[in-house]
């Protein structure tokens, strides 16, 4: 028993001793279970901008281009030009767009 005691814990601590686990099936996550996370450094999901990620069973994609601020036109609306720059800001902020 003294060595199947001894395998089972050299195989949990070769478990926890790797930096990264490969899920080789899906994950689920139980109804009304969270996912927490740190709060000093923060997470990450996809660590480069040709890893492919999506939402609600939409087809992966990577990370899509920037989008030009506004310009031009024969109509300025500032407040309009405002709110779509904060837009744009913030889905470069989160990493949606370059």
């Amino acid at each position: 028993m003294k060595v199947i005691d001894e395998m089972i814990d050299q195989r949990i601590s070769m478990l926890f001793k790797n930096k990264k686990y490969l899920l080789g099936y899906d994950t689920e996550i139980g109804n009304g279970k969270n996912v927490i996370l740190g709060t000093s450094v923060g997470t990450k999901f996809g660590t480069a901008t040709d890893q492919k990620f999506s939402f609600y069973g939409k087809t992966p994609i990577i990370q899509q281009a920037t989008i030009n601020d506004p310009a031009g036109g024969l109509t300025v609306d500032s407040e309009a030009r405002t709110a779509i720059n904060t837009l744009i800001d913030r889905l470069q902020a989160y990493g949606f767009i370059a």
